[in-house]
């Protein structure tokens, strides 16, 4: 793809080249809606010719193909129109099979490659971004194209088709008439775009007031032992109150503009087909223009004009369209700022030593993270990191997960620098359990197995009882197969850390990142994965960021930092000897005991 959010062509131009794989279907759709127009405007000409045969016999127009007999011109225009008939019904199933298989596959296509190129952007994207206002995306704006490519792409192109073939038959029979019929049409046109022009910004809020109406609902539902726990419930419904009446506005500005367009275009219709019902009566009286002609006149104007009534529908069908197919187009464009270099290679056979040189980070528009910091970690050692809030512990764990870029200095595994190492092959050696735990709803098996979905029954259990989860496992309902609900919330904090543990034990990785594991669970909670990591670290390169240094008195190395530079380090008894940041630290969590 060329394209990029600021891409300045039309959406429907954006889509068009998108869709080029499906470019066969696309084109066998449309020349299925283009024939069953044909057949459909078709039993009128018949109509008209069949009166010519019973006013004129065997001076018909049929006469003159070599049929003088009125019975057996009858009869050849009555399986002309069954034929007709069956056509149309043939070309009907035909184009509705196609344009709806292209309308499922485009969309699943759309909404598969967007959610693949999301999840390829880095976390600086998401920390800008609503979840609601993406799943609109993903989930509305996608339903909304699908919803065009059902019904209104089929009618445009019959709406052309039929003023393209009704014309050529008008003009073949009378010009005179053919101008008068067509006179409307410009005025139709002009009308389309003027409404189109008037509806394309007020769809484009309409598709905004979506997306912010999805993440305030969103946003609510997963905050609602919050929202009871402060009593705010009308605080929160006035507040979706006023978004949703902000939705419905937006909407109404829109239908505004639409619903004017319809009795615009009905006037112009009925100019048009009572100047041919008038205009060729008259020329039929005086013998100008022969009756069966006239009827085909007659009958094709509202094949020619009718249809277009219906034009404003598919024009706002259209609208809604294209507003969603920017945003779709515009997300799916976003560009990824972290990318794998191109000779970027797979990690592999690691040993787990971490060396960082000369680092330094900050977040965007923001004051520097860390600065300048060196840092050894030993291969199947133990490194802690503590410090004050905002000192950059749990950014140098997202350094070195490769979520972020760090603006100078490197970050080396086994010598090898991370920034030419496969992002994917990086984090397959790394096993995180951070201080936020997200589990998926599912079973406790599941979520266990979540980083190894082969994992066989013993490696869950050994996981589980690795972290010291089994005991509560045990107690579930149906154990192994309970099902934990949405971000495991029918489980406790504690129960979900060690699930959460256990889930990295199963991956089995060389190197293990804690970002304050134990920060959410009472002391006994505490003490069981304080066992459980002592287990788990045998072997591995181990980095815990923590906030509750009892948890790491184990440590082979303790690392204080303080503003993103390193204050002190060394072990728990050499810091605490040292009587410095750590050792205040220290005494005043514990009271001074060591």
């Amino acid at each position: 793809m060329t394209d990029s959010p600021n891409d300045a062509r039309k959406p429907i131009v954006r889509l068009l080249d998108y869709a080029r794989p499906w470019r066969r279907n696309m084109v066998l759709a449309t020349l299925c809606s283009i024939l069953n127009k044909l057949f459909d405007v078709a039993p009128e000409i018949l109509i008209g010719i069949a009166i010519d045969v019973v006013v004129r016999g065997q001076d018909s127009f049929v006469a003159s193909i070599g049929i003088t007999d009125p019975r057996q011109q009858i009869f050849l225009l009555g399986g002309l129109t069954l034929a007709v008939w069956i056509g149309e019904s043939a070309f009907e199933y035909l184009y509705l099979i196609l344009w709806r298989n292209l309308a499922q596959q485009l969309q699943h296509s759309l909404r598969m490659d967007t959610y693949d190129h999301v999840q390829a952007l880095d976390l600086r994207f998401f920390e800008d971004q609503s979840t609601g206002g993406l799943v609109s995306v993903l989930n509305d704006d996608v339903n909304q194209l699908e919803r065009f490519l059902d019904g209104g792409a089929n009618n445009l192109i019959q709406v052309t088709t039929a003023v393209v073939a009704v014309g050529a038959v008008f003009f073949a029979v009378s010009t005179k008439i053919a101008l008068l019929a067509f006179l409307p049409i410009p005025v139709i046109l002009w009308g389309a775009f003027f409404f189109q022009k008037r509806a394309q910004p007020r769809y484009a809020d309409v598709r905004t007031r979506v997306g912010e109406l999805a993440s305030r609902l969103q946003n609510n539902l997963a905050g609602i032992a919050t929202i009871k726990s402060f009593t705010t419930e009308k605080l929160e419904s006035q507040r979706l109150r006023q978004q949703s009446e902000d939705y419905v506005q937006a909407n109404r500005a829109a239908i505004a503009v639409s619903s004017a367009f319809i009795p615009v275009i009905r006037m112009a219709i009925l100019t048009g087909f009572v100047l041919t019902f008038v205009v060729g009566g008259i020329m039929t009286l005086e013998g100008t223009l022969e009756v069966g002609a006239y009827g085909v006149l007659v009958f094709l104007t509202q094949r020619l004009l009718w249809p277009l009534t219906g034009l404003a529908e598919t024009v706002d069908l259209y609208e809604r369209a294209m507003a969603s197919t920017r945003r779709i187009l515009d997300l799916l464009n976003t560009p990824i700022t972290l990318r794998d270099h191109p000779d970027a290679a797979d990690l592999e056979n690691v040993r787990g030593k971490i060396e960082l040189h000369q680092v330094n980070f900050a977040y965007d528009h923001g004051q520097p993270v860390l600065e300048d910091l060196n840092l050894t970690m030993d291969a199947g050692q133990t490194t802690a990191i503590v410090g004050a809030t905002g000192s950059g512990k749990s950014t140098l764990a997202k350094l070195l997960l490769r979520f972020y870029q760090p603006q100078s200095g490197s970050i080396c595994i086994d010598d090898q620098n991370i920034a030419a190492i496969t992002g994917r092959s990086l984090r397959a050696q790394i096993g995180l359990v951070s201080q936020d735990i997200y589990l998926f709803h599912g079973s406790v098996r599941d979520n266990i197995a979540y980083g190894k979905p082969d994992a066989t029954e013993d490696e869950i259990i050994s996981a589980a009882n690795a972290a010291e989860a089994m005991e509560f496992i045990r107690r579930l309902p149906d154990g192994l197969d309970t099902i934990i609900g949405e971000r495991g919330q029918k489980l406790s904090g504690g129960q979900r850390q060690r699930l959460a543990i256990a889930r990295a034990v199963v991956k089995d990785p060389p190197i293990l990142v804690l970002d304050e594991a134990t920060s959410a669970v009472d002391n006994e909670t505490e003490a069981a994965i304080q066992r459980s990591m002592r287990h788990i670290a045998q072997g591995r390169t181990t980095v815990v960021i923590a906030h509750r240094l009892s948890t790491i008195v184990d440590a082979n190395q303790i690392i204080v930092l303080e503003s993103g530079r390193i204050l002190e380090r060394g072990n728990h008894a050499e810091l605490i000897a040292r009587n410095g940041t750590y050792a205040n630290l220290w005494q005043v969590q514990t009271g001074g005991h060591a």
